[in-house]
């Protein structure tokens, strides 16, 4: 990912993703306080993949609290080859998420929420269904619970 803006043109080694962007509104005494909560995956499509949530009075500092926060809270996957070594079902309050390995060349077959997280990890054939909630935070990190359960030889 390149950075934009004035003359700066360095290249991060990691891959950032805003999944969801919340507008929070809080009744105060003088009137009503509005603030920002951002969700927003990092991974370096190397096996490591972080997710975190920060909140701002406006969304660039709120982008960059959540993406501080996960660069802090890396899990790293375990791969064989560009898949996932077994297949995990796997219930994180409401959300239930099941992610399968496919053979090489199939692709990233899963919806938003486990989509950004597996590509951020660097899996390159999955095969995924997201079952139960719609909430997009609660499906992220029942998928970052997900790729911790790997038993590996």
């Amino acid at each position: 990912m390149r950075y934009q803006g004035r003359g700066d043109s360095r290249v991060s080694e990691f891959e950032e993703k805003v999944v969801q962007v919340n507008r929070v509104s809080k009744k105060t005494k003088g009137g009503n306080k509005i603030s920002f909560s951002v969700l927003a995956v990092v991974g370096d499509r190397k096996g490591r993949v972080g997710v975190g949530l920060g909140g701002a009075p406006d969304v660039s500092s709120a982008v960059r609290k959540a993406v501080t926060y996960a660069k802090k809270h890396f899990i790293t996957v375990p791969m064989r080859g560009t898949t996932i070594p077994h297949v995990v079902m796997l219930k994180r309050g409401a959300a239930k998420v099941l992610i399968k390995p496919a053979p090489p060349g199939t692709g990233v077959i899963a919806g938003g929420a486990v989509r950004a997280v597996v590509e951020a990890a660097g899996i390159r054939d999955i095969v995924s269904k997201i079952l139960g909630s719609k909430n997009q935070a609660s499906n992220v990190y029942a998928t970052i619970e997900a790729l911790t359960q790997f038993k590996t030889k």
